[in-house]
């Protein structure tokens, strides 16, 4: 299964929304909306987790779909209200758009076959 990590930085005194907001569509209100917007962009698996660093926390995120490409291209223009919503969180809490993130470069991939 084609997957990435990457890792956004949080806009100063945004983490709080992000995790209430992440909180909201994990176990929340916007569970179903979200569940859903996941569906339609083929993700299979997404885990996000925050980090704390000495110049401020970072979100890392890993996703798993088969098509990758497809994914990003429904998360960054579908014109779905949940959508639209996650890409207005997206844009406050990291100060980027989507789409227009840049995919990271792999570098190493160890799989011990077990």
């Amino acid at each position: 299964m084609p997957q990435v990590g990457f890792a956004l930085p949080v806009l100063p005194g945004r983490t709080g929304l992000d995790r209430d907001a992440l909180a909201s569509c994990w176990r929340g209100d916007r569970r179903a909306a979200y569940e859903d917007a996941r569906r339609r962009a083929g993700i299979t698996r997404e885990a996000v987790w925050i980090q704390a660093t000495a110049t401020g926390d970072l979100a890392v995120v890993h996703l798993e779909a088969d098509d990758l490409d497809a994914a990003f291209g429904v998360l960054g223009g579908s014109p779905a209200p949940f959508d639209q919503w996650f890409r207005d969180l997206v844009h406050a809490v990291h100060g980027v758009s989507l789409p227009g993130v840049p995919l990271p470069e792999l570098l190493l991939d160890y799989d011990s076959g077990v």
